[in-house]
């Protein structure tokens, strides 16, 4: 971090809890973006930033965290709130729209308690690049499907689901964590592995390639859905309906 900004990151499990202090500007706001977006790739089921001792230099930075909840709605579909922002900050906030993105909440130990009962539901697991993980991953599927009342989606699910998985293990060849969340009005869909090559929808004579006609059905049958760089390796991700 800036020495002119500092941070405490809390695991107050569900929630994560960053708390900022110093004085936030064009400069320091880069580091706050580098310790928000390695909370957010932990995924938490909730970020709550408290800016009770944030000096804002410059009201421009301020769109660090309307960056990071942007970011954080696809995937890895965390919520962010902020709390006890100075008063000026609070009033810069309510006047800028791209902001409003982000709630803002007076009280930091109210906003936590918030978060965590508002945490969405959320399956993960831990697979291995083997020829079960296909399996398995449809397995999760119709757990998630029926935990959560929604048994239509486990058909169309399973297919986006299977075929993310299937390129870890023809591609990637590394462990993966697949994470499932309920967060109306979408499931999302997220597979982690440790291969940094960026999944992409094959065209034209690419779709004779292995794993092309796959990653064009799962465009199809998706409202959204992406790839990522985290860490050393990446995440995809998907987004269906769930209405």
């Amino acid at each position: 971090m800036s020495t002119r900004i500092s941070c405490e990151v809390r695991d107050e499990s569900p929630v994560t809890v960053v708390r900022l202090a110093g004085e936030l500007d064009l400069a320091t706001m880069r580091s706050v973006h580098t310790v928000l977006d390695r909370c957010l790739t932990a995924q938490p089921d909730a970020l709550v930033v408290d800016l009770a001792d944030v000096e804002v230099a410059d009201r421009l930075a301020l769109s660090v965290f309307a960056a990071a909840a942007r970011r954080a709605a696809d995937w890895p579909a965390v919520p962010m709130v902020l709390c006890a922002p100075p008063q000026d900050a609070a009033t810069w906030l309510a006047e800028s729209t791209a902001c409003r993105v982000v709630p803002v909440h007076p009280d930091c130990a109210e906003a936590t308690a918030l978060a965590n009962a508002a945490a969405a539901p959320r399956l993960r697991a831990r697979l291995e690049p083997v020829a079960g993980a296909c399996r398995r991953a449809r397995e999760l599927v119709t757990d998630a499907c029926g935990r959560w009342n929604i048994p239509h989606l486990a058909g169309p699910a399973s297919l986006v689901l299977t075929e993310l998985v299937g390129n870890v293990v023809r591609h990637a060849g590394t462990p993966m964590q697949v994470t499932l969340t309920l967060r109306p009005p979408y499931l999302q869909m997220a597979v982690l592995d440790g291969c940094r090559d960026a999944a992409r929808a094959a065209t034209g004579r690419d779709l004779r390639a292995e794993g092309g006609r796959g990653l064009m059905l799962v465009r199809e049958l998706t409202q959204r859905w992406g790839s990522a760089p985290v860490g050393d390796g990446k995440v995809v991700w998907a987004m269906l309906p769930a209405n």
